[in-house]
């Protein structure tokens, strides 16, 4: 998998998603800031990649997010 890839393909997203740490993340999104990830889905439908980090940033600075992240992209990278 590329590194901050804009083609990340579905097949991709389901394998992470379905891993143990995707479970987690999933489990832990969903307790979170429910606003700033609709937002985030619609700049990304938008195109708007740029913007997303910032619009995620308060979850995303989360302990246990980001070690979660980690250990996806250290099992992928």
């Amino acid at each position: 998998m590329e590194k901050n890839s804009q083609n990340f393909s579905m097949q991709e997203a389901m394998r992470l998603a379905n891993s143990d740490a995707g479970k987690q993340l999933l489990a832990l999104l969903k307790q979170s800031d429910k606003a700033a990830l609709q937002q985030a889905m619609s700049q990304v439908s938008a195109g708007d990649y740029s913007s997303v980090p910032k619009t995620l940033a308060s979850i995303l600075a989360s302990p246990e997010i980001r070690s979660l992240l980690k250990e996806m992209e250290e099992k992928n990278g």
